[in-house]
């Protein structure tokens, strides 16, 4: 095939095959054929479904996907043996589009380690092969593995060999990650300028990415002229794994001016749902920062790129989330958020605050909370607000909490107060039933206010083990009914915020009449010295 007649580039996905040989990803038949199923409405043309001699599971698999699949090609992996390339051929025999895919050591390395073998007897079989699957299918594809460590004139004279052998499709593998992009690149460039019966087959590349260039390797070689890209979902597979077809594939379709406008088949829209059904089945989770798909491809989080990302997407997005099945941008707050993006959320949220209650929230309480929690979510600045619009008059504010609890052990509380316009905190320890009766009782012996708790309840505003946890209250003072609401974090601070704020509401409501009621143990001591006063005077 000239590799200028067709701008189209062929997505081959191993994940069903290479992708699966991740250590811990082994899939069963029915996650096969999910997965394959999945594959087959991405746009796929050829599904590697597996190594059918490797056992009696692998086999069944790649035979029940020939059944289940139609529009894709299916492909099964066999070594340059008489076994498994019949294996193969048996494996595929119901397939509407079968492809056998021989592969055999070619480098220096490989020749003498692995096989033991000479120039002379790799080309032989791999030609005979290549016959011998051509027998069960029209489809045959060959790999040279090791390729890039293979030496060039061994390189070219084997992909001459097995084209003129019957093979349809050459896929010329960096089965290690050793090529840099230029030099595959170069590599691909040297086989069309040297192969004389190249264009009657199809060059495919296979990228691993122990270097990290999987997919640059990949794209590299596409610019060469190579017109089939092998790669898997979420790049998963040996070591450290393939070229991810997400980022071949949107490459291609965000830089076609790069690629003389090459396109391939696949529905892109499908490729986030499809990275999670993966992930989902292989147990291999998506790491945050994956392009494409990771949970922060599309996440804006820093002052200055939200305000772009705000004024106009293109800004700091060069790809539409949606094109690859991302409903939207997320706009993430945390500590590096500016104020623009917290006052556009909040009115999101329906929030109309004033320029001070805004700057207010947003230099005090959201600050605070950004640097406890990675990410704060729309549940938190509610709380946040909620907190703001409901606060009475401070006049006990919470400066320290140290609590010591365990097994076996006695719950004990330390505590440190100010009051408001008094200079220095008031701290006091105290013991109690649990971590939080030892914190109230604290409280107590600190403020002078007694309360009567009537109703305690806490719950997460959010999810994850970040998440800030809310506590509200209800307690009798006396025979009024005061109330409190704490949120943090740390889910002891919190229930100290909320019943600081039931103590605040209840000193404002009693006013100062209750002042001197709330340090009986000092008006004790004032009428117990008068009294010894007056005893000594009689005597």
């Amino acid at each position: 095939m000239n590799r200028k007649a067709s701008k189209r580039v062929v997505v081959f996905d191993t994940t069903l095959r290479d992708g699966e040989q991740s250590p811990g990803a082994s899939m069963n038949l029915t996650e096969k054929l999910e997965a394959a199923r999945a594959l087959e409405l991405l746009g796929v043309d050829i599904i590697e479904a597996g190594f059918p001699v490797t056992s009696p599971d692998d086999f069944d698999a790649v035979r029940a996907i020939s059944r289940e699949v139609r529009r894709p090609v299916v492909a099964g992996l066999a070594r340059c043996v008489a076994k498994d390339i019949d294996r193969a051929a048996e494996a595929l025999r119901d397939a509407r589009k079968p492809r056998i895919h021989v592969f055999l050591g070619t480098s220096p390395i490989h020749r003498k380690y692995q096989l033991r073998k000479s120039r002379r007897q790799v080309m032989r079989m791999s030609i005979e092969s290549v016959e011998r699957a051509k027998a069960a299918t029209h489809d045959v594809q060959f790999s040279p593995m090791d390729a890039t460590r293979t030496e060039p004139d061994f390189l070219v004279q084997i992909v001459e060999a097995v084209i003129d052998a019957g093979a349809t499709t050459v896929n010329i593998p960096d089965t290690v990650g050793w090529a840099m992009p230029d030099e595959f690149g170069r590599m691909i460039e040297h086989l069309f300028q040297n192969v004389p019966n190249i264009s009657k087959a199809v060059i495919a590349v296979h990228c691993h990415d122990d270097l990290g260039l999987s997919v640059a390797n990949t794209l590299a070689a596409i610019k060469a002229g190579a017109r089939q890209a092998e790669c898997t979902i979420n790049g998963i597979g040996e070591r450290a794994g393939n070229a991810a077809m997400e980022e071949i594939v949107m490459a291609l379709k965000t830089r076609p001016d790069d690629f003389r406008d090459c396109w391939t088949n696949i529905r892109t829209e499908r490729l986030y749902a499809i990275s999670r059904l993966v992930s989902r089945i292989t147990g291999l989770v998506v790491a945050r920062n994956k392009a494409v798909v990771g949970q922060n491809a599309f996440a804006h989080e820093a002052g200055i790129h939200a305000d772009g990302y705000l004024k106009e997407r293109t800004t700091f997005e060069i790809m539409d989330p949606k094109a690859v099945g991302v409903a939207r941008s997320k706009l993430v707050l945390g500590k590096h958020s500016g104020r623009h993006q917290f006052r556009r959320r909040l009115k999101a949220l329906g929030f109309r605050l004033s320029s001070d209650e805004i700057d207010r929230l947003f230099f005090g309480p959201f600050k605070e909370l950004a640097d406890r929690k990675k990410e704060v979510f729309d549940e938190d600045l509610e709380a946040l607000v909620e907190a703001e619009a409901t606060t009475v008059p401070e006049t006990w504010r919470l400066c320290g909490l140290q609590v010591a609890t365990g097994t076996g052990g006695m719950p004990t509380a330390t505590v440190e107060l100010q009051e408001n316009g008094k200079k220095a905190p008031v701290r006091d320890a105290a013991t109690g039933d649990g971590p939080v009766d030892a914190i109230f009782r604290v409280m107590e012996r600190i403020t002078g206010v007694k309360l009567e708790l009537k109703d305690y309840q806490l719950r997460a505003v959010t999810g994850g083990k970040e998440a800030q946890g809310e506590v509200r209250l209800e307690a009798l003072c006396g025979k009024q009914t005061v109330s409190g609401r704490g949120v943090s974090t740390d889910v002891l601070e919190a229930s100290a915020k909320a019943y600081l704020s039931a103590i605040n509401r209840a000193v404002s409501r009693t006013g100062g009449a209750k002042r001197a009621a709330r340090r009986p143990k000092a008006a004790a001591k004032r009428k117990k010295a008068k009294s010894g006063k007056a005893k000594r005077s009689s005597r």
